[in-house]
């Protein structure tokens, strides 16, 4: 039976598969050690939790919420802006809350992609940047992660060379999967060049908070001058606030894109369930010490892992930002990754400033970026009372 359209343009959803292959390797008796999908497993602050639970008694708060989010959610965001990166925020026009980052992300292309617009998307990166924009039916050009000189160069002839004009820029910083950390004059560029080219900015600054250089921590692109004339930023409380389930996230910025998301939004959805909005507004509001928390955990994970990695004689440079490593798979490792998706269709990572086609391929070889991304949400640090004995590793096979 022929597939829908639009089922069609999309592989399987990759950490979908990924979850598959475990339970099938689990079930069969092996010991998984998950280096994958950054899902963070640290709870959620008990004061968070215990806000929720307050809330939560009060019937009227069982009523359809508002898609928007409620104002006390907007003007807590409004203020985080304004303490982290001293940028002012209208929260009646330029803040919206979003069921977490990712569904912000796929309304935005909702909202303002009309079919064959062309997207700027890096590569690699998080799905929903490039799919969200593939499902609204959008284009896709491939280009760089790297934030340094090297971005411009592709970044320009692709602009020169697509037809038609692209619509967006796509940037993610500190970026997933790769860990980079974009500097405020590499945003300044950014700006300035979407502006010559007429291109809107959506930026993705979900591991704002998850950054290991206690004197640089990650900028925000509305942080530039102008930058709120094109752009319109997508931030999370999943990674933030170990908050995952939670589903609460925000896009800000400029006001016509922020209008157009609230817009679409308002036929979809009505909003988070309107306690998980008083929580989350109640972190927001918060003095800090529980963002520090989360980050001082992820920082002693990362360091184990990269120890001991190290021990092993894989080098894996130690990632400034997320809850990521990106390494380099030594050219004489046996280390073999690879997907294989029997039952529909994924495409080959493209190059930089090569569009995605439609054509199907079998199976997606990571080995085109010679490079592994290992979360380390799920690494567990030593303990005293930990046994000695060494846990059995048996690898996923993908």
């Amino acid at each position: 039976m022929e597939e829908f359209h639009k089922v069609r343009r999309l592989p399987p959803y990759v950490f979908e598969q990924v979850n598959r292959l475990k339970a099938s390797a689990r079930a069969g008796g092996a010991d998984i050690i998950d280096l994958g999908m950054g899902n963070p497993d640290l709870p959620t602050p008990k004061a968070i939790v215990d806000k929720l639970c307050e809330v939560v008694q009060d019937p009227r708060t069982h009523r359809y919420s508002s898609s928007k989010g409620i104002p006390g959610l907007r003007r807590a965001q409004a203020a985080y802006y304004a303490r982290r990166f001293g940028v002012k925020l209208n929260p009646d026009t330029q803040v919206v809350a979003t069921l977490g980052s990712k569904e912000g992300f796929a309304n935005m292309a909702q909202a303002i992609t009309a079919p064959g617009d062309v997207i700027l998307c890096p590569n690699p990166t998080y799905p929903i940047h490039a799919f969200g924009f593939l499902m609204a039916g959008g284009v896709i050009r491939s280009m760089s992660v790297e934030p340094d000189d090297s971005f411009f160069g592709p970044l320009e002839r692709a602009v020169k060379h697509s037809i038609p004009k692209p619509l967006a820029l796509i940037i993610n910083y500190p970026s997933n999967p790769t860990a980079h950390v974009a500097s405020l004059d590499f945003y300044k560029d950014v700006v300035a060049f979407a502006k010559k080219h007429e291109l809107i900015v959506l930026s993705d600054l979900a591991y704002a908070e998850i950054y290991f250089d206690e004197n640089a921590p990650p900028p925000s692109v509305l942080e530039v001058p102008g930058a709120m004339d094109v752009t319109v930023e997508f931030t999370s409380m999943s990674k933030t606030f170990s908050m995952p389930g939670w589903r609460m996230g925000f896009a800000v910025g400029n006001e016509r894109l922020i209008s157009a998301l609230t817009r679409v939004k308002s036929y979809l959805d009505y909003g988070a369930f309107t306690p998980i909005q008083v929580a989350a507004t109640h972190a927001l509001n918060g003095d800090g010490s529980d963002i520090a928390e989360v980050r001082n955990v992820y920082r002693r994970r990362r360091d184990v892992m990269v120890d001991a990695f190290g021990k092993a004689g894989f080098e894996v440079p130690p990632p400034p930002a997320t809850m990521f490593a990106w390494a380099k798979i030594p050219e004489s490792s046996a280390i073999s990754v690879r997907w294989n998706f029997p039952s529909s269709s994924s495409r080959r990572p493209t190059s930089p400033s090569r569009p995605v086609s439609a054509s199907a391929s079998r199976a997606t070889n990571m080995s085109v970026w010679r490079s592994l991304k290992m979360s380390i949400a799920s690494v567990r640090l030593p303990a005293a009372s930990r046994s000695s004995s060494r846990r059995r590793m048996t690898p996923c096979t993908m």
